[in-house]
């Protein structure tokens, strides 16, 4: 566990996991991946205990997701290791995860910030929520099955403005595009995510976790596209223009 990943098990079966990190907004790094990696199969461990996960951030700061300095801080890892790196477990689990899970977006979202919130079953968004997914622009591609996921969500040619052009997109927007269920004022928006976790939790898990799963169609085709992607960045990473690009943004960062 870690610091920057507080995990508080609320009254009424809520798991809230909160990213922690205020002097870096929320950057990722391997040991919060694990933190969070654990607590989502924990939940799904204690179901009769635990109905639903809440994704929380702080003010102004959701997360800006990974925090590339950590990333990368031992060099381009090796082919074997790459399929166990902490990131791309933790994307796994979440796409596994049986219990429900809500995400409070509250500032920025970048990369799997946003990306993250494809798996939740409802996301809520404060009027400061922006979001980004720079994968292309940085020379690697999408992960956690966006480019599986948000073609069906919203359609090719949106889908196709926000992860080749990496536009960023506010609050109102993501529910515009059906990628969140609300827009509610800051200082209510983590109380109401709570609030709906708490209803999902009071529902019968069977049914719940049955009916998500009839919802979300073909598990396997979603896991397939997170182990492609996972090897097209993978890929990506090795690449020279890639590394150039990575260096220059470090160095600004």
């Amino acid at each position: 566990m870690t610091e920057h990943v507080t995990i508080e098990d609320r009254p009424g079966g809520v798991r809230l996991i909160r990213w922690n990190r205020p002097a870096k907004k929320n950057a990722l790094t391997g040991a919060m991946y694990d933190a969070a990696r654990a607590a989502l199969e924990g939940a799904d461990d204690a179901s009769q205990r635990i109905g639903a996960v809440v994704f929380a951030g702080l003010p102004g700061a959701f997360t800006t997701g990974n925090d590339l300095s950590d990333f990368f801080s031992a060099g381009t890892p090796p082919r074997e290791t790459f399929s166990e790196m902490p990131a791309l477990r933790f994307i796994r689990q979440l796409a596994r995860t049986r219990t429900p899970m809500v995400a409070a977006v509250d500032g920025l979202a970048i990369g799997v910030g946003t990306t993250l919130t494809l798996h939740c079953d409802l996301v809520y968004v404060g009027p400061q929520a922006r979001f980004r997914m720079p994968f292309v622009e940085l020379g690697v591609v999408p992960e956690a099955a966006a480019s599986f996921l948000l073609p069906r969500r919203i359609g090719l040619a949106r889908a196709s403005a926000l992860l080749l052009l990496s536009d960023p997109f506010d609050g109102d927007a993501a529910v515009s595009l059906g990628l969140a269920n609300a827009l509610v004022p800051s200082d209510l928006l983590e109380e109401h995510a709570l609030a709906q976790a708490t209803r999902l939790a009071a529902l019968p898990r069977q049914a719940v976790q049955a009916s998500r799963a009839l919802m979300r169609g073909d598990q396997a085709a979603v896991e397939a596209a997170i182990e492609a992607e996972a090897q097209a960045f993978e890929a990506g990473l090795r690449d020279p223009e890639t590394q150039a690009r990575l260096a220059r943004f470090l160095t600004k960062a």
